[in-house]
């Protein structure tokens, strides 16, 4: 009998590549990945090998075997997008926070003192939550989470966050990523790459990518904007080896083709709009509470603490930059086995925050604006309170041609 050699080892490993790659492009989630490898490996051999096998039996037997065998993998790929488009009604999410600036007063948008700092982390550490180290994420992410983590964040890589977070966090080892723009490193008021490079030997943080320029890159061309991406890509790499699998947008602003072209060069991508990350999150807009000293007082914060995710399915308009669509027809779908119906939202249309007028027909939730945002950030946030607590969610959208509220 003829035995395969190498040729069908390679046909396996080219098959399995191109399997992960779909699936990653069309958000496939696959609770193991070497059971797909076992899968593949067992109807390829199943299909090279049922024809020696059956020689004696009929041509229909066979066929129907085989049928069998596709029909079993299709479910698995099957099973495995049903995951990722169904309700997880014990999914505790992931809490993520943003800080910038630490004991710098003069910015107090983007500032917050140590003494607040150490209160908040000790309010998280007595919840009994545990701080989630980001390089489990990937692991992390896809799962029904059965406990609430908390994920620590910085943006910008400023000198005082090593002069005075740093400390404190080594001491404590609480994991945390940092985003750094690349142009910025070694600038007056921000860390060199000695700085960058010391931190990131601890197995408790990871750095993240914040693109070079920390422009608002949504004004940019397209061109200019995988200009500005390959650069940091590069400079990372020349500097630490490698580019990190983390990405934060510049003011939390994107448009579609923009976080399209990070999807194909990071594994996660984070916002800077509110809300708690669950497993139908998408990826490439991943929620975090911006935390500054008008939001970071300690009342505040422990609501925050105690946040559940508002999971969702789909939301309308998939653009999140609006050029003459302000306001913007905004419709989201839910899942059909949430009860949505004590929904309240909230946006910063007009010249304020105001109750959004809202309309449900089954699953879906129609929030319809009376006015256009005027700020360039336009915000909706959304929460609901059932037996388990307050759940949140927030989506932000970028108004074009308006300059910084």
């Amino acid at each position: 009998m003829y035995l395969p050699g190498p040729w069908l080892i390679k046909t396996l490993l080219i098959f399995d590549k191109l399997i992960l790659l779909s699936a990653r492009k069309s958000k496939i989630i696959l609770t193991n990945w070497s059971k797909l490898s076992l899968l593949l490996s067992c109807l390829i051999l199943y299909s090279l090998f049922l024809d020696m096998i059956f020689k004696i039996i009929s041509f229909p037997v066979v066929s129907i075997i085989k049928l069998f065998i596709i029909l079993f993998f299709s479910s698995q790929i099957a099973y495995s997008q049903e995951t990722f488009n169904k309700y997880f009604a014990k999914e505790k999410g992931i809490v993520s926070v943003m800080y910038h600036r630490f004991n710098e007063s003069k910015y107090p948008s983007t500032n917050i003192q140590m003494d607040v700092f150490k209160n908040h982390m000790k309010i998280i550490e007595t919840s009994g939550y545990q701080f989630l180290n980001p390089t489990v994420l990937p692991e992390v992410f896809p799962k029904e989470k059965l406990e609430k983590k908390f994920l620590l964040s910085i943006d910008d890589g400023y000198l005082s966050f090593y002069q005075h977070a740093w400390p404190y966090l080594k001491k404590n080892k609480i994991p945390f990523i940092i985003f750094i723009s690349t142009e910025a490193i070694g600038k007056k008021g921000y860390m060199g790459w000695d700085e960058i490079k010391e931190i990131e030997k601890y197995d408790f943080v990871t750095i993240g990518n914040h693109s070079h320029s920390h422009d608002y890159l949504v004004n940019f061309s397209f061109d200019e904007f995988k200009e500005d991406i390959n650069k940091s890509i590069a400079i990372f790499k020349s500097n630490l080896g490698y580019n990190p699998i983390f990405f934060s947008y510049p003011f939390g602003e994107w448009n579609s083709k923009q976080k399209e072209y990070i999807s194909k060069y990071f594994d996660f991508a984070f916002g800077q709009h509110s809300g708690v990350i669950d497993l139908n999150k998408d990826k490439y807009e991943l929620p975090r509470f911006p935390i500054n000293e008008k939001y970071g007082d300690m009342e505040r914060f422990s609501f925050l603490v105690k946040l559940l995710p508002l999971q969702y399915k789909k939301v309308y308009p998939e653009e999140k930059m609006l050029e003459i669509n302000n306001p913007p027809k905004m419709k989201i779908e839910f899942f059909k086995d949430q009860n949505i119906n004590n929904i309240n939202c909230f946006s910063n249309e007009g010249n304020g925050w105001d109750q959004s007028k809202l309309e449900i027909k089954g699953n879906f939730l129609k929030i319809n604006f009376e006015d256009k945002f005027n700020t360039r950030r336009g915000r909706i946030n959304c929460s609901l309170k059932d037996e388990d607590g307050w759940r949140w969610f927030g989506i932000q959208f970028v108004i074009k041609n308006i300059k910084e509220n």
